[in-house]
């Protein structure tokens, strides 16, 4: 069976077996397969096309774009303020990271798989998880920030991700 893009799995991720060469395609408008989403960026808000509605993600593995970081120890589906609470585990020392759920690109749940498209390093740079603050908007804003910045600025058209 041939894709109609062999440069991208079905699921849109970016096929390791051929890479693509050019990260500004489709006119730099954030519309490349498994990239950031077009238009602007919520963090904290699932893509409508992530595959999330009416699953419970708990339990799932995360990967990011250079392999997996751990586990869904907690996910938040409130409209605009939904994030997922990941368990690093011996990653990150043991520690847990907070992904907007912006960040999602899509689940698979047949391998209960929750697929985000920021890499390790992106990651593991994030503000660091504070139980105790995850609702504070001076923590979130921050926290959105992070991801939010490697899509450009609100308002603006995201740009696809740099590919090395």
């Amino acid at each position: 069976m041939t894709r109609l893009d062999p440069q991208t799995t079905p699921y849109g991720t970016q096929d390791p077996v051929h890479p693509t060469q050019d990260p500004m395609r489709d006119g730099a408008r954030g519309a490349v397969p498994g990239g950031p989403p077009a238009g602007d960026f919520d963090p904290w808000s699932y893509r409508e096309d992530a595959g999330i509605t009416g699953a419970d993600l708990v339990g799932y593995k995360v990967e990011a774009t250079d392999g997996g970081i751990g586990k869904v120890d907690s996910a938040s589906y409130e409209v605009n303020s939904s994030y997922l609470v990941v368990d690093t585990g011996p990653w990150i020392f043991g520690n847990k990271v907070m992904l907007p759920a912006g960040v999602v690109n899509h689940v698979d749940h047949d391998d209960q798989k929750v697929y985000v498209n920021k890499d390790k390093a992106h990651i593991k740079a994030a503000p660091e998880f504070d139980p105790d603050r995850h609702h504070d908007p001076a923590y979130r804003e921050k926290l959105g920030g992070h991801y939010g910045d490697s899509y450009g600025s609100p308002g603006t058209t995201a740009l696809p991700p740099q590919i090395m």
